[in-house]
This record gives structure tokens, C-alpha cells and sequence, in this order.
């Protein structure tokens, strides 16, 4: 059975074209209103955006959401969890001061922000799932405890899954700390030939786990947490995630941290993909690279898989931009897999397979444009 995705373009010649009446449209159309109910405390689960980065959402677009959920007589509260590695979000206090910074205060999007898994990460429910890689996941509290959600993701590459969207916003984004430590598990490894020994690598690390010796980086993997940091900020691609299998498990495990973030929730979550500004990198990195692809609109739907498969095909769809990382990469694979040909050890395809495989969502969409 197909799964419908409701897609909003982003050309607009007079008001009642433009983005906040799209948002407000695809809200509508893609039935949310009915996994609310009066009363609900409901959680919007966004990303704030690391300082120096731009690439998350617009904070008026946000607003058009909590409006609409206010209008089904539900209590929203934007939300997000605490970082592992070190930066601007890795506790409640930061992560509070960097949302208010982009914009995100209760003036403009018309409700609280609530950090879910508390000051340092401490308030997390375990959630039993019973997969192939983990019997329980560690989700963050407030988000584990929200009767509701709508989940707004902005659709982009990243380092070691591929792609994110409403998968990896559901995975990382709503585990704690140590929840997120239990998907990354990744140890990554340098390729001495490639390292100029800049340092950047050990700078970042939150653990001290890099030292450069002899203009040569080497990661302590006793002391390394998998957070991935290194590999973000190489300037010469020196750092990868490791062996083809250990990121295919890596994809896997994020999936299945979705599947757990969603546990007694059915019914109850709705997805809102922003395919704009499709830069090469999480927004966990504080900086934006250059977009991929030209923007291609606001998807929406009340499943994951599908919502993200259509994003992912649309994105490969697209043409590429030229002066971008991708811009020497993009006959890679015939443009087939456009993240693949962003970082070749990454597996994006995975979250949608296997996230069909467990019972996440479906493959088979009917894409209606509104």
C-alpha cells in the first residue's frame, strides 16, 4: 500500500503562494490534525542549528506549524537533545542560548523551547524495541513523554549516514547523549598517505582521543565515543568512518533509534521535510557549505520512509550545481546517489530500506503536489 507525500513547489507570483501559506496548506493536506488531540502536550522536533552554521530552519516557518497545532487545541514545545561531542548545543544552557540566537525565541515561533533529555543529557526513558542491534533505546524524556509530534527536518547530506531527514532527525536527534554514543559506535580511521598533520582533527575531539606526531594524526580508539567530529573538520578527506560494513551497521542502528523514538506514539507523529539549501553536512558542523542541488520545495507526510524516500529521489532527480563539494563528484554513479557521490562510504539508501524492514514506514509513495 502506498504511503502519500504531499509536496509544496516554491514558486509563488502573488500571497497566496508563498512559503508560510504552502507550510500551513501541506499541514492541512497531509492530515495532521488528526494526531493531535485536545490537550496534547506535542513536541516539534527541530535542530537549532550550531552556531556559525545557517542551514537550519527558518524560524517563521516553524511558527506557521505551532499556530496550526495551537489551532487543534494542543500545547506545543519546540525541542532538541544535547550534543556528544563538544559545541554550542552540548548542554541545556548552550543549547538554549544557540536557539534563542537563530531566532527561535517565543516571540517569533509562539511557543517554549524545552531541551528534551535535561541539563547534561540526564533525563532519558528507555524504550524496548527488540531489533537485530539493539534491545532498548535510550530516548531522550521530554520527547519519550509528548503525547504527539510533528517532526520538521531540513533534508541534507551528512558524513557518515548520508543523508539526513526525517529518519536521522527521529535517530540522533531525539536520543541523549549516551543514546546517541550507541549509534555512532563508529571508530574512525586516518589514512597517514592523505594527513597533513593541520591538527583540526585533535582539536575538536571531546574525548583527547587525536594526537599528531610527526605532522601525522592518530585517533586512540580506547578513548574514542564514535562522535565523528574528526571527520567533519579534515580539510584533505584524511579521516573515514572505517570499513563498508561498519557504516552499513552505523545506518542500520540509526534506523533503528527511529523505530524506538516513534514507540507508542502510532498515529501520532507527523513529518515536514524542507528540501532547501541541500548543503553536504549535518547542521551539527558550524559552518554551511555551499547547496548541491538548486531548492526543490516542502514535503510532508505522516510517514517517514516514505516522506524521505521521495526527498531522497527528488534530490537525485535534480540537477547538480556546479562550484560545490560535489561539483567534481557529480557524474559520480550517473548522478544515481548524489550523497554517495558527496562521500563514497556512506549508505543513505539503508535508512530507507531497512527502515521499511522494521516496520518504520514504506517505499511506495504517491507524491501529490498541492
Amino acid at each position: 500500500m502506498k504511503s502519500n507525500v504531499y509536496f509544496a513547489n516554491l514558486r509563488a507570483r502573488n500571497e497566496n503562494q508563498n512559503k508560510v501559506t504552502k507550510i500551513r496548506k501541506l499541514f492541512d493536506k497531509s492530515g495532521f490534525k488528526n494526531v493531535l488531540s485536545k490537550g496534547d502536550l506535542t513536541a516539534v522536533k527541530i535542530h537549532f542549528g550550531e552556531l556559525g552554521g545557517d542551514g537550519y530552519i527558518n524560524p517563521v516557518f516553524v511558527r506557521q506549524v505551532v499556530d496550526k497545532i495551537r489551532e487543534s487545541q494542543a500545547n506545543p514545545f519546540l525541542t532538541d537533545t544535547n550534543t556528544l561531542y563538544s559545541g554550542s548545543r552540548s548542554n541545556a544552557v548552550d543549547h538554549a542560548n544557540t536557539a534563542s540566537l537563530h531566532g527561535f525565541g517565543h516571540s517569533v515561533v509562539n511557543a517554549p523551547v524545552i531541551i528534551a533529555d535535561g541539563l547534561r543529557g540526564e533525563n532519558v526513558k528507555e524504550v524496548k524495541i527488540n531489533k537485530k542491534h539493539f534491545k532498548e533505546t535510550r530516548i531522550a524524556g521530554a520527547i519519550a513523554q509528548a503525547d504527539s509530534m510533528i517532526v520538521l527536518s531540513h533534508f541534507k547530506g551528512h558524513e557518515v549516514a548520508g543523508f539526513g531527514g526525517a529518519i536521522k532527525n527521529l535517530a540522533m536527534g531525539c536520543a541523549n547523549p549516551a543514546g546517541k554514543r550507541d549509534q555512532h559506535s563508529i571508530r574512525p580511521s586516518v589514512n597517514i598517505e592523505k594527513c597533513i598533520g593541520c591538527g583540526k582533527c585533535s582539536e575538536v575531539c571531546p574525548k583527547q582521543a587525536i594526537t599528531v606526531e610527526n605532522k601525522k594524526s592518530s585517533i586512540d580508539k580506547m578513548k574514542c565515543i564514535g562522535c565523528g567530529e574528526c571527520m567533519t573538520v579534515c580539510p584533505v578527506k584524511a579521516i573515514d568512518s572505517g570499513g563498508e560494513m561498519e557504516a552499513k551497521i552505523f545506518t542500520e542502528k540509526l534506523t533503528e533509534y527511529a523505530y524506538g523514538a516513534l514507540r507508542g506514539k502510532t498515529g501520532r507523529v507527523g513529518y515536514i521535510n524542507f528540501v532547501i539549501n541541500v548543503t553536504p553536512d549535518c547542521d551539527c558542523v558550524p559552518w554551511s557549505d555551499a547547496p548541491i542541488v538548486p531548492d526543490i520545495g516542502i514535503l510532508a507526510s505522516t510517514d517517514p520512509v516514505a516522506l524521505d524516500c521521495a526527498c531522497y529521489d527528488l534530490v537525485n532527480q535534480a540537477i547538480t550545481l556546479q562550484h560545490t563539494m560535489l561539483s567534481d563528484n557529480h557524474d559520480h554513479e550517473k548522478c544515481h546517489d548524489k550523497f554517495k557521490g558527496l562521500r563514497d562510504n556512506t549508505y543513505g539508501y539503508i535508512q530507507l530500506s531497512y527502515g521499511e524492514e522494521i516496520g518504520l514506514g514504506t517505499r511506495n509513495y504517491s507524491l501529490i503536489e498541492i
